[in-house]
């Protein structure tokens, strides 16, 4: 089985391929590029390299959200494009499961961050069980102080990772009460293996989708949403004074 992954959904733009549970390629950039410059690009380079066909791949797993709304666009209609024209499947895999697998294996609780702006992050709980990825608490969209009120309830040490770390690193520091600890830069970010090896997988299990029916997992409404959702509102309470 082969895999063609993307993740696009923060500020690291990640590509991989995987077959059989081995890592054939990976291309990870975390710099000040948009991502509609570097993804297929990436893809082309990983293409050279490896010599692949891309007619050869199964699937085409992406972190399908939450996180950035203009990255998870991106990702989504790469993903949906190459899918419909390669007549393959579209494996959607939650961003923070993705985020959490990249520490398989450890015996601790796992907190994936993501800045979600607002004074909130885009996270979850999960821990190992058997070499299962257990989810604890699905993604959400929460602060950061309900966030380690959660956390020091679960009575476990905890790993932090995300780029909502360097965010609000000193808001945990002061609120955490169980002990935690920060992941390291090689494992502290998105990698489109990570999403490769669970969007195997889900492959096994049946989770896929036809390409034309992939919609990103927002979490929540964009900027642009919410400030039209107000102005309806306000509108609305003034039509009834």
């Amino acid at each position: 089985m082969k895999i063609l992954a993307l993740d696009s959904s923060g500020l690291v733009a990640s590509v991989a391929v995987v077959e059989d549970e081995k890592l054939l390629a990976e291309y990870t950039v975390n710099y000040k590029k948009t991502h509609s410059q570097t993804l297929l690009p990436m893809l082309d380079e990983i293409g050279k390299m490896i010599d692949l066909d891309l007619s050869t791949i199964d699937a085409i797993a992406v972190a399908a959200g939450p996180g950035s709304f203009t990255g998870l666009r991106i990702g989504s209609a790469t993903a949906k494009g190459l899918g419909l024209a390669l007549d393959k499947p579209l494996i959607a895999v939650p961003t923070v499961d993705a985020l959490a697998y990249n520490l398989y294996g450890t015996d601790k609780l796992v907190c994936p961050i993501m800045d979600a702006r607002r004074s909130q992050v885009y996270t979850g709980v999960y821990a190992f069980d058997d070499r299962t990825l257990k989810v604890l608490k699905p993604q959400m969209a929460i602060s950061v102080e309900e966030l380690t009120n959660l956390l020091n309830g679960m009575g476990r040490e905890v790993l932090f990772l995300g780029d909502g770390v360097p965010v609000y690193q000193t808001l945990i520091d002061e609120k955490m009460k169980v002990p935690y600890h920060y992941v390291p830069a090689h494992l502290n970010k998105q990698r489109a293996a990570a999403v490769a090896a669970l969007g195997e997988i889900y492959f096994r299990e049946g989770k896929i989708e036809h390409a034309r029916d992939h919609q990103p997992d927002y979490l929540r409404l964009s900027q642009a949403e919410r400030e039209r959702a107000e102005a309806e509102k306000q509108a609305a309470e003034q039509k009834t004074c």
